[in-house]
């Protein structure tokens, strides 16, 4: 029986990992769309929104594996499903405002890093270490809730 869900588990560690491979799947026929559509003025290069596939790369299936050794049952499935298809549009969000940050700066302060002074530098490294702390606690989150939905049926059965 699967023990309790915390940010040492490993357990939780493959659903983040799980959830990233739903984001790369997606993120290939993202771009796929993108790369013929006309680009409007202002897009930061993902496409007008997230496109969500959820076959499972190889590696996902590793980790579903893992994760569930018994088969998931049909509402498991759904909930898995759905998760799934609720990180890639949150991390699709979370990618654009990680862009918008980067295209912001860069038009007040320049391409260059080398050319910023320590405190330009200072503000830009926080910017982005602030918006990857923000992916890092919502991934963690998502694959709490992840998890909690197929955790409860196995530890009450």
């Amino acid at each position: 029986m699967p023990g309790p869900i915390d940010a040492s588990n490993d357990r939780l560690k493959d659903a983040e990992a799980f959830l990233q491979e739903a984001v790369y799947r997606s993120r290939g026929a993202q771009a796929g769309k993108a790369l013929f559509a006309p680009q409007a003025k202002g897009q930061c290069g993902l496409g007008q929104e997230a496109a969500i596939v959820l076959d499972l790369t190889p590696r996902a299936e590793e980790l579903a594996q893992s994760l569930w050794p018994s088969e998931p049952g049909p509402e498991d499935l759904e909930h898995i499903r759905g998760q799934m298809a609720r990180w890639v549009e949150l991390q699709d969000q979370l990618d654009r405002k990680r862009n918008h940050f980067l295209k912001a700066f860069r038009g007040q302060h320049g391409f260059r890093r080398a050319d910023y002074s320590p405190e330009t530098l200072a503000q830009y490294e926080a910017g982005l270490a602030a918006i990857h702390a923000e992916v890092d606690a919502v991934r963690q989150t998502h694959a709490m809730a992840l998890l909690a939905g197929v955790l409860g049926d196995l530890r009450n059965g």
